[in-house]
């Protein structure tokens, strides 16, 4: 193999390196922003606080539904 050929296929292969290298540094970046909880309850604070209070009424209705025993409608009470 010539001299010049092996230095451009090594040149060429060092700047894809540098190329894949600079992609995946960007992906990191880009998906540390996207889960970052903090950053994204701030932007979505109405919507959070909306699930928030959904969840905690029906646990709160089903937590209470465990202690609180409705009559039975069909029974009739004999005196």
């Amino acid at each position: 193999m010539d001299e010049v050929t092996k230095y451009a296929l090594e040149k060429k292969a060092a700047e894809e390196r540098q190329r894949l290298h600079l992609s995946v540094a960007e992906l990191r970046s880009s998906l540390s922003d996207a889960i970052d909880v903090r950053k994204n309850t701030r932007t979505h604070l109405g919507l959070a606080c909306g699930i928030a209070t959904i969840v905690g009424l029906t646990m709160g209705y089903s937590f209470t539904g465990i202690f609180v025993r409705e009559p039975n409608r069909n029974m009739r009470w004999q005196y």
